[in-house]
């Protein structure tokens, strides 16, 4: 279900939407929330993880986006394209190596 929310996240874009703007503990969620999801999907596409680790890494990252983001799924999706843009898969991959524990620690899900 996790899994269906987050791919709802990534597809709705209404044009109309506003641009917000995060900062702080929201931006930081937003950057761990992206480190997770774009992990997985990539570990998972490179057939270095199984599909139900993937599902996991996105229900983790809809989970901190629920939790510790305000706003609506739409602006919280455009920011998390933002981070997806700005930075490149090498960099959200070492991301994830030097920085997941920490990101759970400090955006709990449970």
């Amino acid at each position: 279900m996790r899994a269906f929310a987050f791919a709802l996240l990534l597809a709705a874009h209404p044009a109309h939407a506003a641009q917000r703007v995060y900062e702080g503990d929201e931006a930081a969620a937003i950057r761990c929330a992206n480190m997770m999801a774009m992990t997985g999907v990539t570990l998972y596409q490179a057939g270095l993880m199984g599909e139900p680790e993937k599902d996991i890494l996105i229900g983790i990252s809809v989970l901190i986006l629920e939790r510790h983001v305000s706003g609506n799924w739409t602006e919280k999706k455009r920011a998390m394209e933002a981070m997806r843009d700005r930075r490149d898969m090498e960099a959200t991959l070492e991301d994830y190596q030097r920085h997941a524990p920490l990101c759970l620690n400090r955006f709990p899900i449970n």
